[in-house]
């Protein structure tokens, strides 16, 4: 792994057992992301992007091959050690924003930092500044009942962002939104990535979407095959 890498894979494959069988969704697969870098995956429905997601998130376990973050190796590391790297260094933004209902905006995106160790108030301040970056600032104590779509997704995007972490995992994270929406999300993303150096690994269906990120690797049959640099 060079210096510049976050994230590193290597020949990584995933089966799973049916009966007697055995079905290989992901085969060998290396992947590089550097510091900073926008990377969308894309493929046909099944084709195994959320499993390849999971994966390099550790929230799956390979049947074969690595996967390590900021050089550490996910399969070295217990329950409790995974999660607090997770903590730390990976943020996730999923189709559906999987906010807590019972708590605020703040309460949400403070939730990461409270469980890595930050005193109250200084999550709240981390919290804070977060979601005035992404326009909230009037919504910091609306439940998410109380929020439109975008906004809950500002929301999800603050949380994954609010740690600080080296990798955003980002799973169709415009899907539920109507295009004006989506278009004002990727623009906000975009700009997070610039400010932040926060690498970005983003699965989409939208080719659209997949434009605007620094490279672009296809899942085809389990295997990832890169496609043309969308951005010269």
């Amino acid at each position: 792994m060079t210096i510049e890498s976050v994230l590193v894979a290597k020949d990584v494959s995933r089966d799973y057992k049916q009966g007697n069988l055995s079905l290989s969704v992901l085969k060998e697969l290396n992947l590089d992301i550097k510091r900073g870098e926008k990377l969308a995956i894309v493929g046909v429905s099944g084709s195994g992007k959320t499993t390849l997601l999971n994966l390099l998130g550790g929230l799956d376990d390979t049947s074969s091959g690595s996967i390590s973050v900021c050089g550490q190796q996910w399969s070295d590391l217990g329950a409790s050690e995974r999660a607090k790297w997770r903590n730390q260094h990976v943020g996730f933004v999923y189709q559906f924003h999987h906010l807590l209902g019972e708590f605020s905006a703040l309460e949400n995106v403070a939730m990461p930092l409270l469980i890595g160790g930050y005193s109250v108030a200084e999550a709240r301040e981390r919290a804070t500044v977060l979601l005035l970056r992404v326009g909230l600032g009037m919504r910091l104590n609306h439940q998410p009942a109380e929020l439109s779509g975008g906004e809950r997704q500002r929301v999800a995007v603050a949380r994954a962002l609010v740690t600080e972490p080296s990798i955003v995992l980002m799973d169709e994270p415009t899907g539920n939104l109507d295009p004006h929406t989506a278009g004002q999300m990727l623009e906000l993303l975009i700009e997070l990535n610039q400010s932040l150096a926060i690498s970005f690994v983003l699965v989409t269906h939208d080719n659209a979407i997949a434009a605007q990120m620094d490279r672009t690797v296809s899942l085809v049959e389990g295997r990832l095959v890169a496609l043309e640099q969308t951005i010269v």
